[in-house]
């Protein structure tokens, strides 16, 4: 049976039998002993990069809900990213809110564009889909490479003046690099829940029917428009709080950064991570900035990592659909069930 169709056969348990079920334990458990491994043994280069990486997680999280939850292949989620990053660093250079405020808008305004760049996928599927929403990340590209992102100023649209960028304030229970990942890890483990939740609930249950078919989510009573609004908006919420952890994490961001191939390359680490697992998006996460990180601390130049990636994924695509996460789970349950035998 396929991993995407293990939903369907899943029997409903009545009411007063359901359990919550194990994934939700264990997303807390796993990220902190994550989180204080690295905090414990992690230098200021590597916890810099663990930071984005974690933060790059949520937005891998919304993608892998599009992708494996649905079918769909949304090649925009890093453009949705840099949505939130923008709003965020805006809010704050123009009012100084408290940074979980300035973080809600921006995910929340990245939701309504991640909305908003899925309505093709009313009409559109596969290939088309595709070229269009790598259109909107070229766009975003374009549009954020002439504007720029905010560097400080008064007003949503003002300036840094002759003083240089400004810089924008982390939480301030988060301000050494160390509370501040910690902080990072906190909000991804929440988003990370947010997310499981979404797939073993009521959300999750019709979108696997609508990735089974439109006609037989219809004939079951599945408001088919509805739910796949939900989950772009839910992607793009994930990524545009992704955009705000990473804006925090150095204080600003830059336009170079958010490059159609940013996009293509995180659909193609979602992928090599897995889409169908919880952990494949810290996996994805990991190997996004942990890999080019190794490179550079060895003195490698960092666009080796497209040949990996590309070595990767073509791997992952012939031999192991469910990647990496899904080959740990394979493993996992192979273990247990010898485990279990007399």
């Amino acid at each position: 049976m396929s991993v995407e169709n293990q939903t369907l056969a899943r029997p409903m348990a009545p009411a007063s039998t359901i359990r919550i079920p194990r994934e939700l334990y264990a997303i807390p458990i796993v990220m902190a002993v994550f989180t204080l491994a690295v905090a414990v043994f992690a230098n200021s280069f590597w916890l810099t990069a663990a930071t984005s990486a974690v933060a790059l997680s949520l937005s891998v999280t919304g993608l892998a809900t599009l992708y494996g939850q649905l079918g769909l292949v949304s090649l925009c989620q890093f453009a949705l990213v840099g949505v939130g990053g923008w709003v965020t660093l805006r809010i704050g250079h123009a009012w100084h809110p408290p940074f979980e405020l300035s973080m809600l808008t921006g995910g929340s305004v990245a939701a309504i564009v991640g909305l908003i760049f899925g309505i093709p996928a009313l009409r559109l599927r596969g290939l088309y889909l595709a070229l269009v929403t790598l259109m909107l990340a070229g766009g975003f590209q374009t549009i954020i490479g002439a504007w720029g992102f905010p560097d400080g100023g008064a007003g949503f649209l003002g300036r840094a003046d002759g003083a240089g960028r400004a810089m924008l304030p982390r939480p301030d229970i988060a301000q050494g690099s160390v509370p501040y990942f910690v902080y990072v890890s906190l909000i991804a483990t929440l988003g990370l829940l947010i997310s499981q939740w979404h797939k073993v609930a009521k959300p999750g249950r019709a979108w696997a029917l609508i990735r089974k078919g439109e006609h037989v989510a219809i004939a079951s009573g599945v408001n088919v428009l509805a739910y796949k609004a939900w989950a772009f908006a839910l992607s793009g919420f994930l990524a545009g709080i992704a955009g705000a952890l990473l804006a925090g994490n150095v204080g600003q961001l830059d336009g170079r950064a958010f490059t159609a191939f940013e996009s293509l390359n995180l659909f193609a680490l979602a992928v090599v991570g897995g889409v169908y697992n919880w952990y494949g998006a810290v996996i994805a996460g990991l190997l996004l900035r942990a890999v080019p990180a190794l490179l550079t601390d060895l003195g490698i130049d960092g666009y080796v990592t497209i040949g990996i990636f590309g070595v990767a994924l073509f791997q992952a695509l012939a031999t192991a659909p469910a990647g990496i996460a899904g080959q740990i789970a394979g493993l996992i349950e192979r273990l247990t069930r010898r485990g279990a035998r007399p």
